[in-house]
């Protein structure tokens, strides 16, 4: 797991995560499978798609779970 990304649910993060906090983690993650902080100008694109697909999948995945003992927005 890559140390920089951090848990984004409540109740570890005490404010719902932002946009913002979520393609970081989505950055990192892409980062860390590629391998590469900054991709060479023939991979941005793909780079870029996979940030995006990923912070999609994330905010998806925020707003439908259930955290049991914490209250629904």
């Amino acid at each position: 797991m890559c140390r920089s990304i951090k848990t984004l649910r409540p109740p570890a993060m005490p404010e719902e995560a932002t946009e913002d906090d979520m393609r970081a983690a989505a950055l990192q993650y892409v980062r860390k499978v590629s391998g590469f902080r900054a991709p060479a100008a023939h991979n941005q694109e793909v780079f870029d798609r996979a940030v995006a697909e990923i912070t999609a999948a994330t905010m998806k995945l925020l707003d439908g779970l259930e955290v049991r003992g914490a209250p629904r927005a």
